[in-house]
């Protein structure tokens, strides 16, 4: 395993924690999109789903477990122990939207045409459009908590180090994964206008990011 690999997989968790923590210690899940929390534990249980059939490392499996049971976790303080903070209102996403061009590129696109295969591949597609919820909602409501736009920079850093480690590896290895590295690059530029506004606005210390608004 590579750093950019090692540093991918620790920013993606810190991510995670960010969002957990955020919600426990104010007991509240606003601003919050449920709707991408659950497209995200989807995309989990679809990959992990050989998780009792094949084993590659202690670390891969524990990883495995661990980013299974917080988005688990993630989705059931926002749709149980805290639904009544919950703005459904603002979290209106059609998802459906994403759901089916992702089904229908995952039977149209995938290595081998077997169940695991054609899940593993829906689970790469979905990842890439799964945050358009909350950032749709950010765009809805024209600002963000500071801790909710942490959460996205590290979700949003975790992406951009894969795709370091993809560099990496094609250069040492040889190896590449177009429908990962597609995917990856994708997922990325969602997250490019966020970027400039974290560095700009929520590193000048302002509490909430102010979105510009559609005219």
């Amino acid at each position: 395993m590579n750093v950019f690999r090692l540093l991918g997989d620790v920013s993606h968790l810190v991510a995670i924690v960010i969002l957990l923590l955020k919600m426990w210690r104010s007991r509240s899940c606003a601003g919050i999109s449920g709707k991408s929390q659950v497209l995200f534990a989807l995309v989990f249980t679809t990959r992990y789903l050989d998780l009792f059939t094949v084993f590659i490392s202690p670390y891969n499996t524990v990883m495995k477990v661990v980013f299974l049971a917080l988005s688990y976790a993630t989705v059931y303080l926002i749709y149980m122990r805290f639904r009544n903070t919950y703005d459904s209102e603002n979290d209106t996403f059609r998802v459906e939207f994403l759901l089916v061009p992702v089904i229908g590129l995952s039977f149209l696109e995938n290595y081998a045409f077997t169940p695991m295969e054609i899940l593993w591949t829906f689970s790469i597609f979905l990842e890439a459009v799964a945050i358009m919820p909350q950032l749709f909602m950010i765009t809805k409501t024209g600002e963000a908590e500071s801790i909710t736009t942490h959460y996205l920079f590290f979700l949003g850093l975790y992406r951009a180090l894969y795709i370091a480690n993809w560099v990496w590896r094609y250069h040492t290895e040889g190896f590449f994964d177009q429908i990962a590295v597609v995917s990856g690059v994708v997922q990325t530029i969602f997250y490019c206008d966020f970027f400039y506004l974290y560095f700009t606005r929520v590193l000048r210390g302002q509490a909430k990011m102010s979105l510009p608004m559609p005219i």
